[in-house]
């Protein structure tokens, strides 16, 4: 997940930085350069940082990635996965591995997230669908890690490990234990008896683009093979904005309609693909709900916190719709997560 933040590099009083000064030694060098305007591009919830490289009318973006905390390799094997799929992503023009830096193609400077609204939404979103169905389309089983029962169980457990311990300053009772588990295992069946394509696992609107072709794509290294609703959910149940149910249900169904009109392996009825759709958001807003916890008491980054009431909305609306969901209600209650 990225952020802009301001330019300020050179600023008067800025804080030494060796990897910003490597990082803009190694896009000069790359580019044969004598001297270009540098400047933070975004900001990233993991340990990765861009920047602007800006010279004679172009731009490009450098990746610091911290080979000891990152690693870039998954990046570029994707964004050639991505590109063959005919999906517009940053182009690697330069790397040095050892170091962690790329130099990328710059897909512009404005986010899906900071031009959405209301009005413009459905065309946003119709144009965001094509990028992830290509993407879809070209999948195979065995080239990216499998999104499995144990990845999928990892990501739930941050909800306990972190935003129970760590935010809520509890645990769970041996009966609320024995719920988590029961709601654990309905959630993972679920994603594991989905058809199976490629996954970007964080396909929202500030990771897209406005660019032409309309969008880019960023933010994809951790992509997986997994369940098919899990980028649609993503998109519309985003973790920085959200949209009436009604509006959230009208997409679903646009979504799954051009997915069956492009051959994916799509549910026959839209009520069984719109369940799997939701019991996936849960799945993913309670390993957010963790994941952001974590970034605030392990990182020191605390404005995603604010972000988590929605997480816990989205939830408790799910849940309140499927009867086998709501034990997960009640124990939100026992936790006293009832606003959002």
């Amino acid at each position: 997940m990225s952020v802009s933040v301001p330019d300020s590099y050179g600023a008067a009083g800025a804080a030494p930085d060796a990897r910003r000064d490597a990082a803009r030694a190694f896009a000069l060098a790359a580019l044969g350069l004598a001297d270009a305007h540098f400047a933070p591009a975004s900001a990233d919830a993991s340990f990765r940082r861009y920047f602007r490289v800006e010279a004679e009318g172009r731009s490009w973006i450098v990746m610091d990635a911290p080979p000891e905390q990152e690693n870039c390799e998954p990046f570029i094997r994707i964004a050639g996965l991505m590109h063959d799929a005919g999906v517009h992503v940053p182009q690697v023009l330069a790397q040095d591995l050892a170091q962690g830096y790329l130099l990328l193609s710059d897909l512009g400077r404005q986010t899906l997230l900071q031009v959405i609204d209301a009005d413009n939404a459905d065309e946003f979103f119709t144009d965001a669908f094509e990028p992830l169905l290509r993407w879809q389309c070209a999948s195979r089983p065995g080239v990216l890690p499998a999104y499995d029962e144990a990845l999928l169980r990892r990501e739930l457990a941050l909800f306990p490990d972190w935003y129970m311990a760590q935010h809520l300053r509890t645990a769970f009772t041996p009966a609320q234990a024995a719920i988590w588990e029961s709601v654990q295992a309905l959630l993972v069946r679920s994603a594991l008896e989905q058809p199976q394509v490629y996954v970007h696992r964080d396909y929202m609107p500030r990771n897209l683009m406005l660019s032409e072709p309309n969008p880019g794509v960023l933010d994809f290294q951790d992509a997986v093979y997994g369940p098919i609703t899990y980028d649609v959910v993503s998109l519309f149940k985003d973790a920085f904005l959200s949209w009436p149910e009604a509006r959230v249900q009208a997409w679903a169904r646009q979504y799954w309609l051009r997915a069956h009109e492009v051959g994916l392996p799509m549910r026959a009825d839209f009520d069984t693909f719109f369940r799997e759709f939701e019991w996936m958001g849960v799945q993913r807003h309670l390993k957010v709900l963790g994941i952001f916890a974590r970034i605030h008491y392990r990182d020191g980054k605390p404005k995603y916190l604010a972000d988590t009431p929605r997480f816990v909305r989205y939830i408790r609306q799910t849940a309140s719709r499927h009867a086998a969901l709501m034990p997960l209600l009640r124990l939100f209650d026992d936790l006293g997560l009832i606003e959002g």
